[in-house]
């Protein structure tokens, strides 16, 4: 009997230490594993909503989503959209269908949600503000009430022709106060926190993943192509590399890129609302530029070319602006290459040098237009500026005497009723 309670006991404790092990094993495996916070994803949308940006953030949303994300952050810094309303509407109701939280902050210092976006901003479950930063000019509504916050649909009137800065925003309820990105995420309740006191001064750290994201590179060079600075000025540099290589009489490098910068150019002002009739008055200033060019003086049709450049211009856009940098960048530099830069490479591609020309003194040549009393004559299948250095006109196709020169402009004369050349002694 003895035998048999000894051999109870101790099975009975080598039970007690396997089942003591196994709740060490499990508490130290249990302590061991990692908590998880989740993840939230941070989109950056600037600039115009176009096409592409509308479509990127739609997107994102779900691919949030179906990654399983606590929430989705836009960070907003927008003047508004150029798509039609109902790509706007379409949007909104992404936001409002999504089965995660989508917040927005309209940041850094100094960002902007203006027009449709502003509604847009309306839509989402969480809006934070930075200082200087504005909200408004919604224009008239495109979403419906019932798919924005209460706070946006009080403010709305107010606020069709009118924006609010970071402050009103708060007081309006519109949105909440966050001078960074960080201190909009800390506040969310969606996204993990814990107490750091190992400095000096206690802070929340953020325990959630904050995943970023942009746009991809070649969406953001279609949408960087229908930014409205960046389509006039890729416009009419295209025409203009296009006019220098048709007056190079050849395809080279100018021709490739000017092609590439024009198809650009269209790109762009297709996607914004670009009025026209002032597109193609900009490219009736490059053909009256164009019409003067080989002839190196500017007359009547670069007038012409000038005032269409100016014209258009500054008519280009409805609904969105040129800053007066952009614009004076365009027109003097056009102009400035059309009058000066282009004339001297027409001399330089079409004439003879420019050292040692005493021997056209007494060339026969072609009037290739009236000298009269300025014109542009050909000498030995070059066309050179001339001025008659007698009253009398020389018409188109009359046979000319080189009798001078002065500079790069020859002085010519009639065949008739020529002096003689001093090195004709026959």
């Amino acid at each position: 009997m003895r035998r048999l309670s000894r051999a109870v006991s101790g099975a009975a404790l080598l039970i007690l230490v396997a089942a003591l092990g196994l709740t060490l094993v499990s508490a130290s495996a249990g302590a061991q594993a990692p908590v998880d916070h989740g993840r939230v994803d941070v989109v950056e949308v600037s600039g115009l909503f176009d096409p592409v940006l509308v479509d990127f953030v739609a997107s994102s949303i779900e691919q949030a989503a179906e990654d399983e994300s606590r929430a989705i952050v836009l960070q907003i810094n927008s003047g508004g959209a150029v798509v039609t309303d109902s790509r706007i509407l379409s949007l909104a109701e992404v936001i409002s269908d999504s089965p995660i939280p989508v917040g927005a902050w309209v940041g850094p210092s100094g960002a902007n949600a203006d027009g449709r976006v502003g509604q847009l901003v309306g839509t989402v479950d969480f809006v934070g503000i930075s200082p200087g930063s504005h909200i408004g000019n919604f224009g008239q509504p495109v979403i419906p009430a019932e798919l924005l916050q209460p706070a946006y649909v009080d403010a709305f009137e107010g606020l069709i022709d009118d924006r609010a800065d970071d402050e009103r925003a708060v007081e309006l309820g519109l949105a909440a106060d966050a001078p960074t990105l960080g201190d909009f995420l800390i506040d969310l309740p969606f996204v993990d926190t814990e107490v750091d006191d190992s400095g000096d001064q206690p802070r929340r750290a953020v325990l959630t993943e904050v995943r970023f994201g942009q746009l991809p590179l070649t969406n953001q060079l279609f949408h960087t192509m229908a930014s409205p600075a960046v389509a006039y000025l890729l416009f009419v540099i295209g025409m203009a590399l296009l006019l220098f290589e048709f007056y190079t009489a050849g395809v080279g490098i100018a021709g490739v890129i000017g092609a590439a910068c024009f198809i650009g150019g269209c790109y762009g002002l297709d996607v914004l609302p670009a009025r026209g009739w002032a597109v193609a008055v900009l490219v009736i200033a490059m053909i009256g530029f164009a019409i003067d060019v080989q002839v190196g003086v500017p007359r009547f049709w670069s007038a012409v070319g000038l005032l269409a450049l100016t014209v258009g211009t500054v008519m280009l856009f409805d609904g969105v602006g040129l800053s007066w940098i952009t614009q004076i960048a365009g027109i003097v530099g056009v102009s400035l290459a059309m009058l000066a830069g282009m004339p001297a490479m027409v001399r330089t591609r079409f004439s003879t040098p420019t050292i040692g020309r005493e021997w056209m003194i007494g060339e026969l040549g072609e009037a290739f237009e009236a000298v009269d009393p300025e014109g542009t004559v050909t000498i030995r299948d070059a066309r050179w500026r001339a001025r008659t250095n007698r009253a009398t006109p020389i018409a188109a196709g009359d046979q000319v005497r080189v009798a001078s020169i002065e500079g790069v402009v020859l002085e010519v004369e009639p065949i008739d009723g020529a002096a003689r050349d001093y090195r004709d002694h026959g």
